[in-house]
């Protein structure tokens, strides 16, 4: 990564063994890769034998960025290249008292933070010293940390785990205890907000993914919020999984948006994606996995009401890139020459909500929960510390139910397995997400009431929403916005009859609000759409919101310009470069 100097390698003796202790210096070369990317060469004295323990000292600097913006251009493409190693300024986080410094490894950018094979197919365990300023911590996904004098932290990882796993935060961080495995980390100004909304929930469901999924391996699981730039709405790094403060909705409405990422604890961390090429592998699994624990805490209604919400993403990222846009396989060809597919592209719903289909495809073929239950821990179990392939997950599946092999499955007209993997498009399987119409037709019946062109008040007001959960109020909002625009006035009438709506602090119901606001134009709610986009950097929310202005009025989309020219600053650097390629400036391709 060119954010990345290599100042020095050398072949150090082995332990004990004759030889200068500085080793023996190494020729260093940065050779053509990719357009994210350049290959580190270091050349050996001589060809090692099969099994034999080397031990590389590398000197290196991880370059400074001015803040979340900070990249660097790749010599030999001008494509912006954002590096690993995130530098805030005091200005950019929640407290805005001390700067604060995090990595962010996923898809392949540890390679900025330190040279390694950042690829999933290669796991590794890990040790690191870091020594801090005073009035600093550190914290990193590892197994095991102490704090020793002069500041300084050490870490293991006792566990093999790929490179994109390996974290790093250092900030002014302070903790508190959530339970007997669990802690939440937070800057001192959230930490209370942090404890009071997830005391007690996360070993709820760490002991609901053991009894499906088999032992959590990673002994404790705690939880950082980060500054309001991170892209993510959470990062499962294994031990401390990172998350948005978007989830700090303060009436615990976003709890169990923390179950993906502690099903992460056995998909995707456990048992990895060998390419990101197969992301599906790490996210269709993931979310099948927080569905069957969100069905086993809430029931089956709310998830498939959950999981229609779901569905609903997946409609709208094919509608916006076209059904047979490459991305929207499962399996996604990414070359590594100069102009290949950037691994990060991969990030988008098909491989969470196609490959959840896939993997419900599975399971209908099954034809029993519980027997299916059972082959996923027994997956886990095959596969864990592994990084693999989708080839090898289905020939397992049809090794673990012979009787499905021999009726041939895998080539079943329609729903081949390779139609799954290697054809873009709409899912050619989707699960039966009936069991949540209890909860589903009040909101379709709602949205049909505002969408009319005459109001029916008496109707609208006989409906009480007050009781409705989150997903039923997104999937409510989702119908509506996919109505609009409504007859004149209705949005109007909407926001003031629903302010637990249009002026809640839960993430997933400003967003869907401000994308109802835009295609209604809605001007004298305009501003709620700003200040959303200044309140946090989260790349589901951020983009969805800047495709709806730039789509919309011009009206819109000079709000679009003048929004993105503010936080700009505040954005990471992969959502500046997304945003700038919906509003023409160029960026990501």
């Amino acid at each position: 990564h060119p954010a990345l100097a290599v100042s020095r390698a050398a072949l150090l003796p082995p332990p004990g063994g004759p030889g200068d202790p500085a080793g023996q210096a190494l020729p260093v070369e940065s050779r053509p890769f990719a357009s994210y990317g350049s290959a580190l060469h270091i050349a050996l004295p001589q060809a090692p034998r099969a099994g034999q323990l080397l031990t590389l000292l590398i000197d290196y600097e991880a370059g400074e960025g001015p803040g979340a913006s900070g990249v660097v251009e790749q010599p030999l493409t001008g494509v912006l290249v954002p590096p690993q190693v995130c530098w805030l300024s005091p200005e950019q986080t929640a407290g805005k008292q001390k700067p604060y410094m995090y990595t962010q490894g996923q898809a392949v950018l540890n390679r900025s933070f330190f040279p390694c094979f950042d690829t999933p197919s290669v796991k590794f365990t890990y040790s690191a010293t870091v020594k801090v300023p005073e009035g600093f911590t550190a914290v990193m996904s590892a197994t095991s940390w102490e704090k020793q004098k002069d500041n300084t932290f050490v870490f293991k990882m006792s566990q093999p785990i790929p490179s994109y796993l390996i974290a790093l935060v250092v900030g002014d961080i302070v903790s508190a205890d959530v339970g007997p495995r669990s802690r939440v980390w937070a800057e001192p100004c959230l930490i209370e907000a942090a404890k009071k909304e997830y005391d007690g929930v996360i070993e709820e469901f760490l002991v609901v993914g053991e009894k499906l999924f088999g032992p959590y391996v990673w002994g404790r699981y705690d939880i950082l919020f980060m500054p309001p730039s991170f892209p993510f709405g959470g990062m499962e790094n294994p031990c401390l999984t990172f998350v948005t403060p978007c989830l700090l909705a303060g009436d615990r409405s976003l709890v169990d948006v923390i179950i993906h990422e502690i099903s992460h604890s056995w998909f995707g961390n456990l048992v990895t994606n060998a390419t990101w090429g197969e992301f599906w592998l790490n996210e269709g699994f993931t979310m099948y996995a927080q569905r069957r624990i969100s069905t086993e805490v809430y029931g089956l209604p709310y998830t498939c009401l959950e999981a229609a919400t779901g569905r609903a993403l997946l409609r709208q990222h094919m509608d916006a890139t076209g059904e047979d846009h490459p991305l929207n396989k499962l399996r996604v060809v990414i070359e590594p020459g100069l102009w290949g597919v950037n691994p990060d592209d991969t990030y988008n719903e098909t491989p969470y909500e196609k490959g959840y289909c896939f993997v419900s495809y599975l399971a209908h073929l099954v034809g029993n929960q519980s027997k299916f239950d059972a082959f996923l821990q027994a997956y886990v179990n095959r596969f864990k510390f592994q990084s693999i392939t989708a080839d090898d997950t289905l020939r397992f599946f049809l090794e673990y139910f012979p009787e499905l092999k021999e009726k041939g499955v895998d080539s079943m007209p329609g729903f081949e397995f390779d139609r799954w993997l290697n054809t873009p498009g709409w899912p050619p399987y989707l699960p039966d997400l009936s069991p949540g119409q209890q909860l589903m037709r009040p909101a379709d019946e709602l949205a049909e009431l505002w969408a009319a062109d005459g109001l029916n008040t008496e109707a609208i007001e006989a409906v009480d929403i007050t009781g409705w959960r989150t997903y039923q109020l997104v999937y409510f909002l989702d119908q509506v916005l996919q109505k609009s625009p409504l007859p004149e006035g209705n949005v109007k009438r909407l926001s003031k009859m629903y302010p637990k709506i249009s002026k809640a602090q839960n993430a997933e119901l400003q967003l869907r609000w401000c994308q109802i606001v835009l295609k209604n134009n809605l001007e004298a709610e305009y501003s709620k759409v700003k200040d959303f986009l200044h309140s946090q950097g989260k790349q589901k929310y951020t983009l969805p919101v800047y495709r709806a202005m730039w789509g919309g009025s011009e009206a819109t989309r000079a709000l679009a310009m003048e929004t993105f020219s503010a936080t700009a600053p505040q954005l990471h650097v992969n959502v500046q470069n997304y945003v700038k390629k919906i509003l023409g400036l160029g960026g990501a391709e």
